[in-house]
């Protein structure tokens, strides 16, 4: 009688420990995809900030690695040309953006040799301009009917990523979603696009 009380006792420990382990697994695969929905629902924020940078906000997916599989399957191919294992990835960021400006800057002439003569009355004359700032260099020349330009730009992206914590009332507490700030240090320079994903954080041995 003692044994089969102890081997009910053992088995209804196990299938209350099996049940718990169950719902809390489901309780997070939940809470993922909520947080997933929430995330796809909600509009990517692009603003300036006060140093007049362009910068845009977007909330961050949290992707198994077989759903990453098979919705960025381009991206997945690049990680694999890189040698590095989708299982060992942490989390993957897509950015895009797009450099506009209108420039003004005088055209001054340039005498240009032609080849094998190299005396001066056997020059070309050619239109030259010049224009840059600390970001971007724009230099060009006009030939006859054609123009040959040469445009150089550089750009710092600053990524942060940051909880954004559950409200109620005066109360913060918990995780709401997981947001990314991408900023551009180049005024010239238009966030169009953002994309983060955080795929499931493994127990490393």
């Amino acid at each position: 009688m003692r044994k089969l009380l102890l081997y009910y006792s053992l088995t209804t420990t196990l299938l209350l420990v099996g049940l718990a382990l169950i719902t809390t697994r489901l309780h997070r695969e939940s809470s993922r995809l909520r947080s997933n929905q929430q995330a796809l629902l909600a509009d990517m924020t692009f603003y300036r900030t006060s140093l007049d940078e362009s910068a845009a906000a977007v909330e961050a997916l949290t992707l198994k690695c077989s759903e990453y599989r098979q919705l960025h399957e381009r991206d997945t191919e690049h990680i694999r040309r890189l040698g590095i294992r989708l299982r060992r990835v942490e989390s993957v960021a897509t950015h895009a953006s797009q450099s506009s400006i209108e420039i003004s800057a005088p055209v001054r002439d340039t005498l240009l040799p032609r080849p094998a003569e190299p005396l001066l009355a056997h020059c070309d004359t050619a239109r030259h301009f010049v224009w840059r700032d600390a970001w971007m260099k724009v230099e060009g020349c006009i030939l006859g009917d054609s123009v040959h330009c040469h445009i150089a730009s550089c750009d710092t992206l600053r990524q942060i990523i940051h909880r954004v914590p559950r409200r109620w009332l005066f109360f913060r507490f918990g995780t709401k979603a997981i947001r990314q700030e991408i900023i551009s240090s180049n005024p010239h320079t238009q966030i169009v696009y953002s994309e983060y994903i955080e795929l499931p954080r493994r127990r490393t041995k």
